[in-house]
């Protein structure tokens, strides 16, 4: 019995990864009807799920494929082309096999109603055989038909008949050894032992530190030092090479992308060109799951927004084909995901008057703003210039949904755009959220860490630097001034004795291209912080994202940047505006007394 479901799971897993190449490749080949190779490549896929379906008894599943497998030998004995309605119904198969695989692998299998699907197949198939029939063309060509010469080109038999695959050998064992399938909970525990073993390190470390400190002279020392380093090295090696196994090419998210785009586009009577790169760039099996969605939501919106209709284009003299790059490349320990379109681009009057119609912010704090800030009033919840919802990408969600995930990984987003030129997203992603350097700061008595990526510097100043705008604190930064927040008043702290009186730190910390300032009373300095979940106590904690442990074994939270400066924001509510954050960001020194 076990057997059998070993096979089940293996099949399945085969299955799951034929059909998501089927999927890329049946748009590929709408592109590129000519291409026989990949035409090839498209039933042998068919024909394998077919047979390891048939091995298995899941009939339903064999009488598709063999029905999809009928229409594909149509197009490769050269009886028909590819179009658009045969390839809607290829691809209407293919999701119908995606979900038999799925439900299979639930134990859930349903009876499926496929008659309609057989009938159109069947339909093209029998209208195509009676049209052969009535067209029938002599084997040999005309005069018409010769070059110039006057001689035929005379083609070798063996091109219109069915190739063969060319037998290759099979690998021997040693080779068929070098790869393994293994579940990623192994490799989820094999990490968060890692995470335990980098914990231990960093109490090692401060241990021999405080050992040190105290016998300077001892040669005893000396050793446990030795030891200490090398395990150091060890740990970063170990942990650098389970985070190697735990990376996945964006190409599982890259993949769904051109089925996406093709249906939408055909949807809205748009023709539209994906062009995409990086899919092998690598990244983390965790931001992988998270990723998706996001990219989803932009995806539709430059299909739905960006992308102008054919006679829209060539009104404007571009070609009726719209663009979309979708790229990915690593930038040191970040991965960047760039998505760019040569549509419309967005209208930045357009945003300031949705933004002032819906409430979002004042009229008069508008003339405060720059052409980025007003850019980037599409991330609040409920905005939208569309003025119609549609099936595509809906009407007053999307954007904010995106900028939330983002966050969430600790990542930023920035966007760009020219009228009638296009719009581009740029997402940055840190490789790993499992274990990431943090910049560990005090008050009272308690310790946060705040993810290095988020911090743009951290900077000592007096108490007396401090002013009050509308009831809000800020500080003068060279020539900024930032919103401020304090620490211990979030949490409920109170402060060391006579801190007041003492310089203070001020942290910078940054979100695209907001920034405030955290008050804190100490700076511990840079630790690499494995992140814990808060479970379902902390559940209402927002401004925490999680807990990690010190080296001298104490709980430390890790704060939510993105809660942080979504609190300055909300907390200027009764200023009639819920975006007066924005307006803080672009004050000068004068505007405030300096």
């Amino acid at each position: 019995m076990d057997e059998i479901k070993e096979i089940i799971e293996e099949f399945l897993s085969e299955a799951q990864e034929l059909l998501d190449g089927l999927e890329q490749n049946l748009v590929e080949l709408e592109r590129h009807p000519e291409n026989m190779d990949l035409l090839n490549d498209i039933f042998r896929s068919i024909h394998t799920i077919k047979g390891a379906a048939g091995f298995l008894g899941f009939n339903q599943l064999v009488e598709l494929a063999h029905h999809t497998e009928n229409l594909l030998s149509k197009l490769r004995q050269g009886g028909m082309r590819v179009g658009a309605t045969i390839m809607d119904i290829l691809l209407q198969a293919v999701d119908m096999l995606k979900t038999m695989v799925g439900d299979i692998a639930q134990e859930n299998p349903q009876q499926y109603h496929l008659d309609s699907l057989y009938q159109k197949i069947d339909l093209i198939l029998n209208k195509k055989k009676g049209s052969a029939k009535k067209n029938t063309k002599p084997a040999y060509r005309s005069v018409d038909e010769t070059d110039e010469s006057g001689k035929a080109e005379i083609k070798p038999l063996s091109r219109y008949l069915e190739q063969k695959p060319e037998e290759k050998p099979r690998p021997s064992n040693i080779e068929a050894d070098k790869t393994i399938r293994i579940d990623i909970e192994r490799l989820d525990n094999i990490m968060n032992l890692v995470g335990e073993l980098v914990l231990a390190r960093n109490r090692l470390i401060k241990l021999n530190t405080a050992l040190e400190e105290k016998y300077e002279d001892e040669k005893l020392l000396e050793p446990l030092r030795e030891t200490t380093n090398n395990l150091s090295l060890i740990t970063s090696d170990l942990q650098l090479a389970v985070m190697r196994a735990r990376m996945l090419p964006i190409k599982k998210v890259f993949s769904k992308f051109p089925r996406l785009v093709r249906d939408l586009a055909r949807e809205l009577g748009k023709e539209i060109d994906l062009e995409v790169s990086g899919e092998d760039t690598e990244l983390d099996k965790s931001v992988i799951e998270e990723i998706g969605d996001p990219l989803v939501h932009i995806l539709r919106n430059s299909v739905d927004h960006g992308i102008e209709l054919p006679e829209e284009r060539k009104a404007q003299g571009k070609p009726p084909q719209g663009r979309i790059k979708l790229s990915a490349y690593h930038e040191g320990d970040h991965i960047i995901i760039e998505m760019e379109d040569d549509g419309k681009g967005i209208d930045v009057a357009a945003v300031q008057a949705k933004a002032i119609a819906k409430g979002l912010i004042d009229e008069s704090e508008v003339m405060h703003l720059g052409e980025k800030e007003c850019l980037n009033l599409i991330f609040l919840p409920g905005f939208s210039t569309n003025q119609e919802a549609t099936d595509i990408s809906g009407r007053g969600v999307g954007l904010d949904v995106v900028k939330t995930h983002i966050i969430k990984l600790n990542g930023q987003i920035d966007l760009a755009t020219e009228k009638g030129k296009g719009s581009r997203f740029r997402l940055r992603l840190p490789l790993t959220v499992a274990i990431i350097p943090a910049l560990m700061v005090g008050v009272s008595s308690e310790i946060f860490a705040i993810p290095l990526v988020s911090v743009i510097e951290a900077v000592r100043i007096s108490p007396g630097e401090i002013k009050t705008i509308k009831g809000h604190e800020v500080v003068k930064l060279r020539d900024t001034v930032l919103p401020l927040i304090r620490l211990g008043e979030i949490f409920g702290l109170r402060l060391t004795d006579g801190f007041e009186r003492n310089s203070l730190y001020i942290v910078i910390i940054g979100l695209a291209e907001k920034r405030i300032g955290l008050v804190v009373e100490k700076l511990y300095g840079q630790e690499e912080v494995v992140i814990k979940g808060l479970g379902d106590y902390f559940a209402d904690n927002r401004e925490i994202s999680g807990v990690t442990i010190t080296g001298d074994g104490r709980i430390v939270l890790i704060l939510d940047i993105g809660n942080l400066v979504g609190q300055v924001v909300s907390r200027t509510t009764n200023d009639k505006s819920a975006n007066s954050f924005l307006v803080i960001n672009q004050l000068t020194p004068a505007t405030v007394g300096y």
